[in-house]
C-alpha cells in the first residue's frame, strides 16, 4: 500500500486540523510535506513542529519572524498569496488538500492541476466561482479532483462512477440552528445564536452560511460541476442528526445513502486513500443507539439562499461568483453587527439582480465579477 504525500492549504482551520489529524491515525497511507496558513503562525509553527513537513507557507509576511522564531527546525518557507501557489506546486506532493476559506483557494488549485498534482477540495468557493474551469484543467492534465466536504464525499461514494445513472441527488442540510424558529423573529436572531451550529463545529463563514442554508447553496452548485449533473438533478433535504451525509438515487428508484458521524477525518480520509477503505481510530455507528433519524423539506420561502443558489447555478458564467463574494460580504457585516440576519440574503439578492452575467468567463472575468460584486456589496451597506 503506498503513502500519498500531502500538502494542505488552511492547515490551522478547522479542516487542516482534521486532515492533520487523518495523517497521524493512518501514518502508513499519508505523509504531510506542506502546510500553509494566512496568518496564525504560532499554530502553523506547532504544527510543522510535530509533522515535519519538507516546506511551509504563511500567506501574511508581517508574521514571518513569529513563525521562524517558534521553529525547531529549517524547512522551505514560503510567504504571501504567491507562497501559496508555489507550495502548491511542491515537486514530490501527489494530492493538494484546499481547506482555505473564500476565494483565496482558487489560484492555488489551478496552479496545483498545472503541476499534476490531484486536488482534494474542501473550498466551496473553488467549484462555485470556476467550476468549469476546474474540472476543464483537471480532465486535461488528468488529474482527480476528489470531493472533501462530507456531502459531496458522500455521493462520491455512492456513485461509485455510475454517474450516467443519477436520476437525483440530494444534499442533507442540518438546518443549521434555526430550523424551527419562525421567521418572524430572524430580525432579532444575533451572530451568538447563529454561531452555536447543532452538529458541526466549523469556522465562523462556514457556520453562519449553514444558519442561512448559504452553505447548502453553494454545495448545490458544487456538485453541479463534481458530478456532472444539472442543477434540475439536485435537491436538498433537512436531516437535523447529520448522521446521513448523502443520497444518491438511480434511475431505477433505489437510492443509496452514506451514514458516519459528523466528524471531517472520515470524507478527509477517503479523499486521501481511495479506492482503498483503510482501518482507523474513529468511532463507528451504533445503530442500537440510533433512536431516529429525521428527513424534511426546506423551507424555501424562509431560508431563500437555496434558491438563490439553483438561480445562480442554472444562469451560470459569472452569476455564481458574484452570489459567492456578496454573500462573503454580508456574513462578515453580520458578524460585525451593521446588518441583521435576513439582510445577508437581501444584499445578496440585490447584488445578483445588479450583475449583468458574462455566460463564458476567463478567470480573469471571474475574478473580475467577484471584486465587482464586493464593491457593490459594500456600497449598498452604506445605503
Amino acid at each position: 500500500m503506498k503513502r500519498k504525500r500531502v500538502i494542505v492549504l488552511g492547515a490551522t482551520g478547522s479542516i487542516g486540523e482534521s486532515a492533520l489529524r487523518v495523517a497521524q491515525d493512518i501514518p502508513e497511507r499519508m505523509e504531510i510535506v506542506g502546510l500553509a496558513a494566512k496568518s496564525n503562525a504560532k499554530k502553523l509553527a506547532a504544527q510543522a513542529n510535530l509533522l515535519r513537513p519538507e516546506a511551509i507557507c504563511l500567506v501574511d509576511e508581517g508574521r514571518l519572524g513569529e513563525l521562524c522564531a517558534d521553529l525547531a527546525y529549517h524547512p522551505t518557507i514560503f510567504a504571501g498569496e504567491d507562497g501559496l501557489i508555489e507550495i502548491a506546486r511542491l515537486t514530490n506532493a501527489e494530492m493538494v488538500l484546499v481547506a482555505v476559506v473564500g476565494t483565496g483557494g482558487l489560484r492555488p488549485a489551478l496552479a496545483a492541476i498545472e503541476a499534476g498534482k490531484d486536488l482534494a477540495v474542501a473550498s466551496k468557493e473553488i467549484l462555485v466561482m470556476a467550476g468549469d474551469a476546474v474540472m476543464s484543467a483537471a480532465a486535461r492534465k488528468g488529474v482527480r479532483v476528489m470531493p472533501v466536504d462530507s456531502e459531496h464525499n458522500a455521493i462520491f461514494q455512492c456513485l461509485d462512477g455510475r454517474n450516467a445513472e443519477v436520476k437525483r441527488i440530494i444534499l442533507t442540510a442540518s438546518g443549521g440552528p434555526f430550523r424551527t424558529t419562525p421567521n418572524d423573529a430572524f430580525e432579532a436572531i444575533t451572530p451568538e445564536q447563529a454561531l452555536k451550529h447543532p452538529t458541526w463545529n466549523m469556522g465562523p463563514k462556514i457556520t453562519i452560511d449553514s444558519a442561512t442554508l448559504f452553505n447548502k447553496g453553494l454545495e448545490m452548485i458544487e456538485a453541479h460541476w463534481l458530478f456532472g449533473v444539472g442543477m434540475a438533478q439536485v435537491e436538498v433535504v433537512i436531516h437535523p442528526q447529520s448522521i446521513v451525509h448523502s443520497m444518491v438515487e438511480f434511475a431505477d428508484g433505489s437510492v443509496l445513502a452514506q451514514l458516519s458521524h459528523s466528524n471531517m477525518c472520515f470524507p478527509i480520509q477517503y479523499a486521501v486513500t481511495w479506492p482503498d477503505r483503510v482501518p482507523n481510530t474513529l468511532p463507528p455507528l451504533d445503530f442500537g443507539k440510533l433512536r431516529q433519524l429525521e428527513f424534511n423539506a426546506p423551507r424555501l420561502g424562509d431560508f431563500p439562499a437555496l434558491e438563490l443558489a439553483r438561480h445562480a447555478g442554472e444562469t451560470g458564467g459569472t452569476l455564481p461568483a458574484v452570489m459567492n463574494a456578496s454573500n462573503e460580504i454580508a456574513v462578515s457585516a453580520f458578524l460585525d453587527r451593521r446588518i441583521s440576519f435576513p439582510r445577508i440574503w437581501h444584499l445578496v439578492e440585490e447584488v445578483m439582480n445588479r450583475h449583468a452575467t458574462v455566460a463564458k468567463p476567463s478567470l480573469d472575468a471571474i475574478l473580475d465579477a467577484d471584486r465587482w460584486a464586493r464593491e457593490v456589496a459594500v456600497a449598498a451597506l452604506k445605503d
